[in-house]
């Protein structure tokens, strides 16, 4: 029966045409852009405006803890809507469901760009742009599994690791499209001018970029594998209580796994802006440095997970997790050196080629873990619940070790080689599924 199911699954991808490959790899890639985009917009004005604009306090450092609390809130979030949104996606559609969540997150952006600040309406203000916040979170809790899923089960057996890179890429360009805005207003306009109404503008053009992000995924169908879940009528009727009853064990892996590159995405996407502004650099500085590294990992996840395909998904991921560890303290190091040069190399190497191995194989590693019936929900519970525990506080829980200890780096460090050692165990008890049918 087995080998049944696999040739069944080889002669359906035989039947899927390059156009549409290409339609679902763009629909997923661009889709994932824009709803990162939206998201880490937020990031990077918490660290530079918010704290001043809506937590106003007495104290700076206050005002920035607040402001980077609203930023991890939503983290809390991610896994409720990763639930609500995968049950759809398990039993209605990949498709369907990723339509509504790039609404919601559009729509949410726009109002976090209109939304008054503490000057105008008072404590209205911090509840305005914090529920906006958890309405981000809820529509990335759905959109990740989704998006990635549109890449990965469109995918042949034999490039699945680099289809499965393609979506995670979107996260890059949309941190590079938010921070190159960002930087772009704080050059054409006064500081004062930027506080004012400046930062505004990227939230609110956001609509044109979900308007077209729409156009493109109306023109996808439904992926292969939940068409053949459709057509044999095996769908589950409860996704989330089939993957905590039979695939427990896949998704406590998934979490672990998730805690390294998580937390490092974070810390070189968001706490390294403040830290650096901090240190005294220029914010445009900061920004454009975040910008550059997070273009050229692009190129590098896509050459990393093409190797996946070839020398397996668990030993690119394992490599990387090990490098990040033993780079996270030289990082920290040059930074602190004074030199923008430096801080660009530290960011390059950091974000552009550590971080960049892990992150490519992420998306594969955790579809191959899970079956088609139950695999929106299974990579989107275990995706999120790691990313809140700890990507999203990530600048938090660093801000405040900084302060606790003095502005001593170690701490820091310390955290992010304790989340590698997780994922690493969480690995260890993996089978890699490189080259194998998806759906077998």
């Amino acid at each position: 029966m087995a080998a049944i199911a696999s040739a069944a699954a080889a002669a359906g991808h035989q039947l899927i045409s390059d156009a549409d490959r290409r339609r679902a790899l763009w629909g997923s890639a661009i889709g994932s852009t824009i709803e990162w985009y939206d998201y880490f917009l937020y990031g990077t004005m918490s660290a530079i405006v918010f704290g001043r604009l809506f937590f106003p306090s007495a104290d700076p450092v206050t005002s920035q803890l607040l402001a980077l609390a609203s930023f991890a809130l939503a983290f809390l979030i991610r896994p409720i809507g990763g639930i609500v949104f995968s049950h759809i996606g398990d039993r209605v559609g990949r498709k369907k469901t990723l339509v509504i969540t790039l609404s919601i997150m559009g729509l949410s952006t726009v109002l976090i760009g209109l939304t008054p600040t503490y000057e105008t309406i008072g404590a209205w203000a911090p509840i305005l742009l914090t529920v906006l916040r958890l309405l981000q979170g809820l529509a990335l809790g759905g959109e990740w599994g989704g998006g990635v899923l549109l890449a990965v089960e469109y995918s042949p057996p034999q490039r699945r690791g680099f289809y499965g890179a393609v979506p995670q890429t979107g996260a890059l360009f949309g941190l590079a499209l938010g921070n190159l805005a960002t930087s772009g207003l704080s050059i054409f306009f006064s500081e004062e001018a930027f506080l004012s109404y400046g930062w505004r503008i990227p939230f609110v053009l956001s609509i044109v970029l979900v308007l077209i992000g729409m156009w493109i995924r109306n023109r996808v169908d439904e992926t292969p594998s939940f068409r053949r879940i459709a057509r044999t009528g095996t769908s589950r009727k409860v996704p989330l209580l089939e993957t905590l009853t039979r695939h427990r064990r896949a998704v406590l892996i998934v979490i672990g796994a998730k805690f390294v590159e998580t937390s490092t995405f974070f810390l070189f996407a968001t706490f390294t802006i403040s830290y650096l502004v901090g240190l005294g650099y220029k914010r445009v500085d900061v920004l454009n440095v975040v910008l550059l590294a997070a273009l050229l990992a692009v190129p590098v996840m896509l050459f990393f997970g093409a190797l996946s395909d070839r020398i397996g998904r668990r030993k690119v991921f394992a490599w990387g997790t090990v490098a990040m560890a033993v780079y996270i303290l030289p990082y920290f190091w040059l930074l602190n050196q004074g030199s923008l040069a430096l801080a660009t190399v530290a960011a390059v190497v950091g974000f552009s080629i550590v971080w960049a191995t892990y992150g490519s194989v992420l998306g594969t590693f955790f579809a191959e873990s899970f079956p088609a019936d139950v695999r929106y929900t299974g990579v989107s519970l275990g995706y999120q619940v790691g990313a809140a525990l700890v990507g999203g506080p990530l600048p938090l829980i660093a801000t405040a070790l900084l302060t606790r200890y003095h502005g001593s780096y170690l701490p820091v460090g310390l955290f992010i080689i304790g989340c590698s050692l997780v994922s690493l165990i969480a690995i260890a008890f993996t089978q890699d599924r490189t080259g194998q049918s998806l759906d077998a």
